[in-house]
């Protein structure tokens, strides 16, 4: 039947492969912490920049080796500057995009219009820690100058909102491009964010693409990538099992006490980020603990995206008790069940029925398990689970909302989380991330982008246009109230007191910013309502 043929060509299509590439990397090379040894920790330690990252994205003017070695010659002399030597061999990365743009800040859509030029970069070559991509790509803004994993969504909703198809497009290829070369997608297109990814988002960016081309034809097209984004996160399982019963964590896998595995976020290294250098060795020496659980930690929280919440503290207040590794995360494991259903679905489709059971039967374990260890029965709530402790973490976040944004929580369990969302966290200028108030960027009284848009389309999933359309129209409000006054987006905004500016973390408010357009964007051409309207419900049983 000639319906059969887009199938058909489908699977031969999954045979041979996808289509490769012209672009050749350099090879990828050690991050600048292995590189420079004495001299990085030096430049870090003594903060010549005031922001670790600086330094770590600057670009030699010639050959480490020679930069290296001059180093170790004139450090040892009298008057020797650090901060001198470093300017005479490095340059900051900058591109045409970043100066030419000229931006209209009469209306905040054409604004974002103009920003995205600003924020488009093309790196055909590697740049100090930053390596080639094959396609154009937008960065955040501010201190983030390379393509993020799942800012990365958030930005492409705004870019299919106004029409940008040609970067969404693009950014998609460099995602496959990344899963080709490393066989998952790191963090960012930066050496040292090689070892750790970030929450999984690839099925959703495929779905969106699809959505706008209209056939299911482009995520079976995207199956290999979305099987491989899957394999990375539970690809040591098998292993995992065959070990002793008494273990409970191995790399991103952990051993529930009902006998099944879901996952959690890791970072293979335990040296201190070297983004973050100096700030991870104060909070290791502070914490008392051994330093290499401490980095890995922090570096698994970096991974969540995440980076820093009362989530990951045992003290809420303090965070060198972090303990990221310990923790069950509801929105990692929400996010691999709707990728599971996801290929169960792709491969009955495909006539694969044995896959297709498998990862439903996946699925249905995962769910099973979420319910049973994560949902507080009591409080009508979704929470982490500390696999060390077993039992729930006391944090309420706006991780609890991803149980309804994936589509795994029942009508009753909707209609309560629902209620805790309204209770406590609606506030004026959108929902706040959690209800600490820390000095933590992922704290109160910080809202995100992309948590409201995840809630207000879990709250549309089930139903509560109302409320969706509260925390939609008071986000747009915080935005707009900042962009009447000073003419920008920002990073993340104080929600509680939206005329108050959002803080806290590691580094100062970030200017541009990526997930914020593309959400604001998204949010005005109603683009949620749309994209509500085109969620399927649960799949019919596997035969």
């Amino acid at each position: 039947m000639e319906s059969q043929d887009p199938i058909k060509k489908t699977i031969k299509k999954l045979k041979t492969g996808y289509k490769t590439t012209k672009l050749t990397l350099t090879p990828v090379k050690k991050s600048p912490d292995e590189r420079l040894g004495a001299l990085f920790r030096a430049a870090q330690i003594n903060n010549i920049h005031g922001d670790g990252k600086t330094f770590v994205d600057l670009v030699p003017n010639h050959e480490l080796r020679k930069i290296v070695k001059a180093y170790e010659k004139e450090a040892l002399e009298p008057g020797f500057n650090l901060q001198v030597f470093i300017a005479q061999h490095f340059r900051e990365y900058k591109t045409s995009t970043e100066e030419a743009a000229t931006l209209d800040t009469s209306d905040p859509e054409k604004y974002i219009n103009g920003l995205w030029e600003k924020l488009t970069r093309r790196t055909d070559a590697v740049a100090g820690s930053l390596f080639p991509l094959p396609h154009s790509y937008i960065v955040p803004g501010g201190r983030f100058q390379e393509q993020f994993y799942w800012d990365s969504y958030f930005v492409m909703l705004g870019l299919e909102a106004q029409g940008r198809h040609d970067i969404t497009d693009g950014i998609m290829a460099n995602f496959v491009h990344m899963m080709r070369k490393f066989g998952f997608i790191p963090t960012g297109n930066r050496t040292y964010y090689l070892t750790r990814s970030q929450p999984p988002y690839f099925l959703q960016m495929t779905r969106l693409i699809a959505h706008r081309k209209g056939h299911y034809r482009y995520l079976l097209a995207h199956l290999p990538y979305l099987v491989m984004e899957h394999s990375f996160w539970t690809k040591d399982t098998r292993e995992f099992l065959t070990m002793s019963l008494t273990r409970k964590r191995y790399k991103r896998i952990v051993r529930m006490p009902n006998g099944a595995t879901l996952s959690r976020y890791y970072d293979a290294n335990d040296t201190p980020r070297p983004e973050s250098y100096k700030e991870d060795v104060e909070t290791a020496e502070k914490s008392g603990r051994d330093t290499k659980h401490v980095n890995r930690h922090l570096r698994a929280a970096a991974e969540s995206g995440w980076d820093f919440s009362s989530r990951w503290f045992t003290d809420p207040q303090d965070l060198s008790t972090i303990r990221t590794t310990d923790i069950v995360p509801i929105d990692l494991n929400c996010l691999l069940y709707e990728l599971e259903m996801a290929l169960a679905e792709a491969y009955k489709k495909l006539l694969q029925l044995p896959l297709a059971r498998f990862y439903r039967k996946r699925a249905e374990r995962r769910q099973e398990t979420i319910n049973q260890y994560m949902w507080d029965e009591k409080k009508g709530y979704f929470f982490d689970y500390n696999s060390k402790d077993e039992s729930h973490t006391p944090v309420w976040s706006l991780a609890g909302i991803y149980p309804l944004y994936c589509g795994l929580a029942t009508p009753d369990q909707a209609a309560r989380v629902a209620d805790n969302i309204k209770k406590h966290f609606l506030k004026a200028g959108g929902v706040v991330t959690t209800t600490i108030d820390n000095g933590e960027q992922w704290d109160a009284p910080n809202g995100w982008a992309p948590l409201q848009w995840v809630t207000i389309m879990g709250l549309r999933r089930y139903g509560y246009d109302k409320l969706a359309d509260t925390i939609k129209f008071r986000w747009l409000g915080a935005n707009l109230a900042l962009f009447q006054t000073e003419h920008k987006f920002v990073e993340k905004y104080n929600v509680v007191d939206p005329a108050a500016r959002g803080g806290g973390g590691e580094y100062t408010l970030q200017d541009g910013f990526g997930w914020t357009n593309g959400v604001f964007a998204a949010l005005k051409t109603d683009l949620d309502v749309t994209l509500a309207e085109k969620i399927k419900p649960k799949n019919d049983e596997v035969s």
